[in-house]
């Protein structure tokens, strides 16, 4: 409790303070300028990686993740082209991608489906209004970290972001509240879901406040069902997180927390229960000079129940999911589009939730990571 109320007075501190630039939303996607020809531009993004991980697993994956999962291999993580259309009243963009990312977050999806980051098209409902109505594969607003590593303060993911949808399938109304405040609200087909996998919709909120230049404050939520065949005893999923970005000179900070809860229908005697779970992190990056950077991350992820982290040890019983995680990460800007990171993470884990090469279990696990990552 004593480091939740130093991080949480220091917040209130380094509100009242202001910058030149303001802070950019890391949790979207739509970051990568390009070629722009008139209305069009067409960007390029690529993320390349080599990770090891000190349990080598047999599986040569890192359990628990879709980004960057791959050890002792050479591998793409995430390449994509970004085709953008942008006029008054009219715009629309289109993400066709690949990688080890892609295979492991889409593994769900069906044909084509699993090579669309993102593709959508958006309409301004009125000529003096910013109110803009977007459709189709929508960028996730869940947690200040995407599926785009070069926007992020660590190369990894943080548990966070892997345990929340990265894309959404539906229809998202914008607008302004003001100068600081911005609303976004959601009807999609679930939980990361293009294909509607159970005839049920869902619903999201984001709430983007700037207090001012130095801060950005995301809260969202999301409620829907989550039945499908898969998880037949699933009812209705809640959920809720905050973010907060924050920039100064050469400093910059996130900070993630989250809780949700699922609904399952207990079929033994006809009732329900709940399943909860909840997650809180703390990143920072000093700026050692213009090009070199270093960056540290510590979090917890508590999913007693295995609500939403997978369940890897089918012959044990309710093990949960609780384990702290930190690490450190040294970025190098080779020049404005290109960026080398080096990156360690440690794992402690509340029971033996990681699994060695010999296929025994363990509280621990170490990982590095080597990346390189250009876009234009």
């Amino acid at each position: 409790m004593k480091i939740l109320s130093i991080l949480f007075s220091f917040f209130l501190l380094t509100c009242t303070s202001h910058l030149l630039a303001q802070v950019a939303n890391t949790g979207l996607m739509d970051t990568t300028s390009g070629l722009k020809i008139g209305n069009v531009s067409l960007g390029v993004y690529m993320d390349t990686y080599y990770g090891f991980n000190f349990n080598q697993p047999k599986s040569k994956q890192n359990t628990y993740f879709v980004s960057s999962n791959q050890h002792n291999s050479f591998q793409i993580n995430l390449a994509y082209l970004d085709l953008k259309y942008t006029d008054k009243r009219v715009r629309a963009r289109f993400v066709p991608a690949f990688g080890t990312y892609m295979n492991e977050n889409y593994a769900g999806e069906k044909g084509g489906a699993k090579f669309i980051l993102e593709g959508n098209v958006g309409v301004k409902l009125f000529k003096k209004k910013k109110i803009w109505l977007d459709a189709g594969v929508l960028g996730s607003p869940y947690t200040n970290e995407s599926a785009v590593s070069k926007d992020h303060l660590m190369y990894s993911r943080s548990f966070s972001a892997e345990y929340v949808p990265y894309y959404l399938s539906g229809i998202k109304l914008s607008f302004p509240i003001g100068e600081k405040i911005t609303f976004y609200t959601y009807l999609v087909n679930g939980w990361q879901q293009i294909s509607d996998v159970n005839n049920q919709k869902s619903v999201g909120t984001q709430l983007e406040y700037r207090p001012n230049k130095n801060h950005l404050i995301n809260w969202d939520t999301y409620i829907g069902g989550e039945k499908m065949l898969s998880s037949a005893s699933d009812r209705m999923r809640y959920f809720s997180d905050i973010y907060w970005i924050f920039e100064k000179n050469k400093w910059k900070i996130t900070s993630c927390a989250y809780a949700g809860m699922q609904e399952v229908k207990d079929g033994f005697i006809s009732g329900t229960s709940y399943k909860m779970w909840w997650q809180a992190n703390f990143i920072a990056r000093y700026k050692i000079k213009e090009n070199l950077s270093l960056s540290a991350r510590i979090e917890y992820m508590n999913d007693p129940d295995n609500a939403v982290v997978p369940y890897v040890f089918p012959n044990y019983y309710n093990l949960g999911f609780q384990c702290f995680s930190s690490g450190l990460s040294l970025g190098y800007a080779i020049t404005d589009k290109c960026l080398f990171r080096l990156e360690g993470r440690f794992f402690q884990a509340g029971n033996e939730a990681f699994i060695r090469n010999n296929g025994t279990r363990t509280e621990t696990e170490f990982q590095g990571f080597a990346n390189l990552s250009i876009w234009f």
